[in-house]
């Protein structure tokens, strides 16, 4: 027999809150301090949906 593999818990996309700028800032530089090299970092940001943004001058 399959596992279940949702529960009533589960969220929809509408009901998630954004991180705020500084939430978001000090997790990248946590990520950034534990991986290995660049690459690493890159896909861990985007696993976590917390990819630096360009900067628009």
């Amino acid at each position: 027999m399959a596992a279940k593999t949702t529960t009533d818990n589960d969220l929809a996309d509408d009901n998630l809150v954004p991180f705020a700028d500084e939430t978001a800032s000090q997790a990248q530089r946590v990520v950034a301090a534990y991986a290995t090299d660049a690459d690493e970092c890159r896909m861990l940001l985007a696993m976590l949906g917390i990819e630096p943004t360009a900067k628009v001058d």
